[in-house]
């Protein structure tokens, strides 16, 4: 069923009280009770050199947060009384002239814009410097960080007009606050906000279901090409490239009226899907065998993926696809892993990998919940992990004697302490989603929020339970989690010649066995869960069980 959004507008003065709120319990008490400012700037229309036309534009996020206005150029000016918690707003917005009018389109007027947007009131730009003169004397001012990372509204106050000072009535101006308490005040979602990320996920959902089809459709040869040299219509695409399965997952996102990606697709066939960002997506997909062999020429693979020749079929392979749309600012970010070749089918050894991915998958998702820490998630991941690679034979006992492996769990345990298994789960296993893709990092990961192995603080976690250090080096999430968030829960196998190098020789290791596997390249399954009252919520709706993934891209139904 598909979502219905919200009728109201985007409430941005609901924001802007929360973010003051939040904002005054971070001050010193001595300020608390001081009038509160916030001054904000849009971001401007990019451009492309020497080509007189406009890069795609896409609002700074922490602005629409605050104003809900996707107009380039805008500008954001909010105050807070304390003492009665009132807010008042105003939104600044370009005033364009006739040649402006020539060459783009206008602006909304002063009207629409406040029919529009969730503001007191809206004005042109220059009369922003006005308003900034008469604010209270006592007023402190709240700006973002001039660290060129977002727009700078002191950059635009200084050309306009130098002497502007923030408030020349001596209101102070502080830039170490407002971040992280936007941060922290974005993480937790409002109704609204999951509307417009669940909106995302439908849609990008059935991109990646189309794209699944198109295979399948390949396998059952309903496509035909007999264009008598005319251009392909869209039905009569193929996807044998890595490019050509990304041009059908954005052309599907573009036809729902998702404008933007909420970043780069990635798309990777066979071995590349070891990668784990990789942003290629030009490679031909492999006519033939693949290989992947370990020749320890400097401890590189040495992966040998065929080119079409006359009369050769698709190779057995896997396509990652990593890739996820917006819908008004807000993500989706989903991954999906098909095969490709064998009939729409994996190979034993894929399938292998994909029913061991999915499994760390679900054993994530039961345990999502308000309360539970985001290291369990992780320490959950690889214990999964390497309980299927001692299934499969990847993982083994050692064949010298050794005194701490007396059972099966002293082997997993030993396993785990020893960090082998990041080398093939090397990253977390989500991250914070909402405006942007890896989401207000600056509240995901406060310092010393950890469970284990926490830079800076005692938990060294000499016990073992925590695994390994390596499992949270690279985590973008250590909390515990609340109820309002939503997180990606994409666990991942990968077999990387750079990760796996240096444990050719671990005593847990058998490389016969590895050998069979390392052509798969890479597996990842990834879905977007907000975390409810009582539990979760999956908002990704295209499945990923095995099995429907094979009759899909097997074109069987």
């Amino acid at each position: 069923m598909a979502t219905t959004l919200p009728t109201a507008k985007y409430p941005a003065k609901d924001h802007v009280l929360r973010t003051f709120k939040t904002l005054t319990l971070t001050l010193h008490p001595s300020q608390r009770d001081k009038p509160q400012v916030i001054v904000l700037a849009g971001s401007e229309t990019p451009y492309r050199n020497d080509t007189d036309r406009e890069l795609p534009f896409r609002q700074e996020s922490n602005f629409f947060y605050l104003s809900g206005c996707a107009v380039p150029g805008s500008l954001f000016l909010a105050t807070y009384h304390p003492d009665s918690a009132t807010v008042s707003t105003k939104l600044y917005v370009p005033k364009p002239t006739l040649e402006d009018l020539m060459w783009s389109p206008a602006p909304p007027t002063l009207s629409e814009a406040c029919a529009t947007y969730d503001v007191d009131a809206v004005f042109h730009k220059v009369e922003l410097v006005n308003h900034l003169k008469s604010l209270p004397g006592d007023a402190l001012v709240h700006v973002l960080p001039r660290t060129g990372e977002f727009p700078d509204v002191r950059s635009y106050l200084d050309k306009c007009s130098p002497d502007h000072s923030l408030g020349s009535t001596g209101s102070a101006t502080a830039e170490e606050h407002l971040l992280p308490v936007l941060h922290q005040t974005r993480l937790i979602k409002d109704s609204f906000e999951i509307a417009l990320i669940r909106k995302a996920n439908e849609i990008s959902s059935r991109a990646h279901e189309v794209v699944m089809r198109v295979l399948g459709l390949a396998v059952q040869g309903k496509i035909k090409q007999d264009c008598n040299n005319r251009p392909l219509l869209p039905a009569e695409w193929l996807i044998e490239t890595e490019a050509q399965a990304e041009a059908i997952f954005v052309a599907s996102c573009r036809r729902e009226g998702a404008f933007h990606q909420a970043y780069l697709p990635i798309v990777a066939a066979n071995v590349h899907a070891a990668t784990l960002h990789y942003c290629c997506n030009d490679k031909a997909f492999a006519w033939g065998p693949v290989t992947g062999k370990h020749t320890h020429n400097g401890g590189h693979l040495t992966s040998f993926v065929p080119e079409r020749e006359s009369g050769s079929v698709l190779a057995p392979q896997v396509l990652l696809i990593d890739a996820g749309c917006e819908w008004d600012c807000y993500s989706s970010d989903i991954t999906r892993t098909m095969p490709v070749g064998n009939g729409g089918k994996f190979t034993s050894e894929a399938r292998a990998i994909y029913d061991l991915v999915l499994e760390m998958q679900q054993e994530s998702l039961v345990m999502l919940r308000p309360g539970v820490h985001w290291d369990d998630v992780q320490l959950r991941c690889h214990e999964v992990l390497v309980d299927g690679f001692l299934r499969l034979g990847i993982f083994r006992s050692p064949e010298v004697s050794h005194a701490d492996l007396k059972s099966r769990d002293d082997l997993r345990r030993n396993i785990l302490t020893s960090g082998l298994s990041a080398a093939f789960f090397p990253h977390g296993v989500g991250h914070s989603l909402g405006m942007d893709v890896h989401d207000v990092p600056i509240a995901s990961k406060p310092p010393k929020t950890g469970k284990y192995f926490v830079p800076g603080s005692n938990s060294s976690d000499s016990s073992g339970t925590g695994g390994h250090e390596s499992f949270y080096r690279l985590l973008r999430l250590r909390l515990s989690l609340l109820a309002g968030m939503v997180v990606t829960v994409e666990p991942g196998i990968y077999f990387s010649p750079h990760l796996l190098a240096p444990h050719m020789n671990s005593i847990f290791l058998d490389t016969t066995v590895l050998a069979r596997y390392e052509s798969v390249g890479g597996i990842r399954i990834e879905d977007d869960v907000l975390i409810t009252e009582k539990g979760a919520e999956n908002l990704t709706t295209i499945k990923s069980e095995t099995a429907w993934i094979e009759t899909v891209c097997a074109g069987e139904i």
